[in-house]
């Protein structure tokens, strides 16, 4: 063999051995601005930013258990589109920065959609970041109004916004015979969107907004603020927080002589709500998403879910469940893992039947129809009304 044949050979040797290795590879960053990541190794890998510390994290780890049933599901029955999805939770905190942290984190391990969202004021920063690469979010929990607001296009909410969730209210509070309302906030995206949006509401209708109160995350005392809500005689205290303070204000309320009917939004929507305000909390009127308990189509799902975790479902597992489901028909409608493909099937989707009922969204990409119901704490446990 001559030395320029064998040097022939060396080349070409070297140049299919680039190439293999090229086409193996996968690049860091996308190959242009509007490029998405996209799955490989036979997986789809998709983003769950959740509150897996904190106060709120009993609703985050339900979540995500509630996704992950969905996800054995679809992959046991061969996976989207021959591929097998896998999940990477991101502990947001229902914290800002920390949800900002975790998304950007998301994104650098390639997920090409998102899953997840329980605070409204920890999901509408990462909007964007999301949106930077094209990655479709399927909003499961988070409905302040400002999310379609600032929604840049990649997302959509399959919770009721604080919109239905105000018209429930006001439904629950005329039930009630109510002319004045406190109303009770802490300040964060979420509690302070529902906060307005029912004082607004409520004052159009001709009654009283008799006094509207913002509280500190964490606070302890609440007995100034029970002595002023007594003394103005409010026939309706709605709390629109989470249920860590919101059951404290509810045991200080019932201890300082208050009598009136006590209202709570969604984000007080646990069962831990019952444990923490004791006797207390007997009477309470809770807004609450779609729970399994109430869903005649939800006993299977609730039965699994307690025979793997050996604990009910919470009040957002069957909005999650269906979030991941909704995602996974989105790609198999897609036929691949293209962010703007996952986001016009989105976009396209009609009469989705899921758990929590039908799914179908209005122009600005939230849920078309309310599914708020109204609970109450009867014997130390919810009763839906």
């Amino acid at each position: 063999m001559s030395k320029k044949f064998r040097n022939m050979v060396a080349v070409t040797i070297l140049a299919l051995a680039l190439g293999v290795t090229g086409c193996g590879a996968q690049s860091s960053e996308p190959t242009t601005p509007s490029a998405t990541p996209t799955a490989s190794g036979g997986e789809i890998k998709i983003g769950l930013p959740l509150p897996m510390t904190g106060s709120e994290a009993t609703y985050g780890k339900d979540m995500e258990n509630a996704i992950k049933m969905a996800v054995d599901e679809i992959n046991g029955k061969g996976g989207v589109n021959g591929k097998n999805i896998v999940t990477v939770t991101g502990d947001d905190a229902c914290d800002p920065q920390q949800a900002t942290a975790a998304a950007n984190k998301l994104v650098s391990q390639g997920v090409v959609a998102i899953v997840g969202g329980y605070c409204s004021g920890a999901t509408i920063p990462t909007l964007t970041v999301y949106n930077e690469k094209h990655i479709p979010f399927v909003i499961t929990a988070a409905n302040s109004s400002k999310i379609a607001a600032q929604n840049p296009g990649n997302t959509f909410e399959i919770n009721g916004t604080a919109v239905h969730q105000t018209q429930k209210a006001l439904e629950l509070f005329k039930k009630l015979g109510a002319k004045n309302v406190a109303i009770v906030e802490q300040g964060d995206a979420y509690s302070s969107d529902l906060a307005k949006q029912t004082e607004d509401s409520w004052k159009a209708t001709g009654n009283i907004v008799i006094s509207h109160d913002v509280t500190n995350k964490g606070e302890q005392d609440f007995s100034s603020l029970v002595t002023s809500l007594k003394s103005k005689n409010a026939d309706v205290v709605f709390w629109t927080a989470y249920y860590a303070d919101g059951a404290l204000l509810i045991k200080q309320l019932r201890q300082g002589g208050y009598k009136g009917a006590i209202v709570v939004g969604d984000g007080s929507s646990d069962p831990k709500l019952i444990e923490m305000a004791g006797a207390a909390g007997e009477g309470t009127y809770v807004l609450s998403p779609p729970v399994a308990d109430y869903l005649p189509t939800a006993k299977q799902f609730a039965d699994a879910y307690k025979a793997k975790f050996n604990q009910s479902a919470g009040a957002y597992a069957p909005l999650a469940y269906d979030g991941m489901n909704l995602m996974a028909d989105a790609l198999k409608r897609a036929g691949s893992t293209d962010g703007a493909a996952i986001i016009k099937a989105l976009n396209d989707t009609k009469d989705f039947v899921g758990l929590a009922g039908k799914v179908n969204f209005a122009a600005d990409k939230t849920l078309k129809e309310s599914n708020f119901i109204v609970l109450q704490i009867k014997k130390g446990q919810f009763v839906l009304q």
